[in-house]
């Protein structure tokens, strides 16, 4: 089971929201694009930046060893994984990308995926269909709006290389049931690949009750980190079945004039320069998340989600659009006769921060829903209530006096 234990106790949010400079300036409500940092997560950060200013960039790091050598362990006490089994990377979607495309894909082979899936993911998918002869097949829907477990079922054949789905869209909600999925894809041979990017920091993710092969993550996201640094989890046995799409004196040693060897551990899909001060902020972060508990925060962020759903939907001319059984901090809702920027823009001069979605993003699942953009409002645990109803009260206004293009 995943090293945290449920909190008994409240989360302390006013102080909380004291440890978070920007709660003093903002309504964040983009926790879903870039999260508000803590306190300590910034000190950390900056202090690396300077120390580097004052001793020089190589020698700070030689000093920070111990710390960046604890982050691996950090991030595997917040996924259930041995540290061995991660690597750091500039963000989720190069490290989504050092597995994906180190797959030795074959002539043939089928890869399926979620309706809901990443815009980034879904055109690198295209572009190994287009390299290597793979064909690329989208699993229905279930009536939730969520990957149909039977019709994956149906789907699975000795044909399939891997299953590829974010456990969170960026355009809602909906948390994918990846632990059925798992034991699907384990089931008939296929690897799994979670995108975790919106969902690690706001609930409880444990790769081994999932049965994920490969996950990435981001810093910046629910885990409040700071932006250019993520990380990817692939499973010791599948390790050396990967082959980086490039490589460097940090993931491989040049053995012979002829030769190198690649690193066995999963610091094969790093490379030799990196964030240094990003590094020590997302250890910090990551330790943060664990003290307060996962599930601790998993059960605000639901609440304060269902409520801002709730809220939302009662104003006239509001549509929310979130699907899925369960649901999580992220909620997208359009209004009538108002463009998704035009609303934005409109909050964002009232000092609420929202953030919007295209088609672009989630072409699959916006086209079969006949939508073209969306409003995306994503809560985490420093939210309160009060924003909730200042947001609901601006987005009334908004919607009364519309916002038109």
């Amino acid at each position: 089971m995943i090293a945290t234990e449920p909190r008994t106790a409240p989360l302390d949010i006013e102080r909380l929201r004291a440890d978070t400079p920007g709660c003093a300036h903002v309504v964040h409500f983009n926790h879903a694009g870039d999260s508000l940092s803590p306190r300590p997560v910034l000190d950390a950060t900056i202090a690396h930046l300077e120390r580097e200013a004052e001793i020089g960039g190589y020698e700070a790091e030689d000093e920070a060893a111990s710390r960046l050598d604890s982050l691996y362990r950090s991030i595997g006490r917040l996924i259930n994984a041995d540290p061995e089994e991660i690597a750091v990377v500039e963000n989720a979607t190069r490290a989504w990308d050092m597995a994906v495309y180190g797959i030795p894909w074959q002539t043939g082979d089928r890869v399926l995926t979620a309706q809901s899936e990443y815009g980034s993911n879904a055109i690198a998918l295209l572009q190994i269909a287009r390299q290597h002869g793979v064909t690329v097949d989208v699993v229905p829907n279930d009536e939730h709006g969520q990957v149909s477990v039977s019709a994956l079922a149906g789907m699975l054949d000795d044909r399939v290389t891997a299953v590829v789905v974010s456990h969170m869209p960026t355009n809602g909600g909906l948390v994918q049931p990846a632990a059925e999925i798992g034991r699907l894809a384990r089931a008939a041979g296929a690897l799994f690949v979670l995108d975790a990017c919106q969902t690690v920091g706001q609930m409880p993710v444990d790769v081994a009750a999932l049965g994920c092969d490969i996950l990435s993550a981001t810093s910046r996201k629910f885990l409040r980190g700071p932006r250019g640094v993520g990380f990817l989890y692939v499973r010791r046995p599948i390790v050396e079945r990967l082959a980086p799409p490039f490589l460097d004196i940090h993931a491989a040693t040049w053995t012979a004039a002829d030769d190198y060897e690649v690193r066995t551990d999963a610091r094969r899909f790093e490379n030799w320069e990196s964030n240094v001060a990003g590094k020590i902020g997302l250890g910090v972060a990551v330790e943060y998340a664990l003290d307060l508990g996962l599930e601790a925060i998993w059960d605000r962020v639901r609440s304060l989600g269902a409520l801002l759903r709730q809220r939302l939907a009662a104003i006239p001319g509001v549509a929310v659009h979130d699907q899925g059984r369960i649901k999580g901090g992220i909620v997208t809702f359009t209004v009538a006769g108002g463009a998704a920027d035009a609303v934005k823009a409109a909050l964002r001069a009232e000092a609420i921060n929202v953030s919007t979605s295209t088609v672009t993003s989630t072409r699959f699942d916006m086209e079969a829903r006949g939508l073209t953009e969306l409003i995306r409002a994503s809560v985490h645990y420093p939210t309160t209530e009060e924003e909730i109803e200042r947001v609901v009260a601006a987005v009334a206004r908004i919607a009364s006096g519309g916002a038109h293009r």
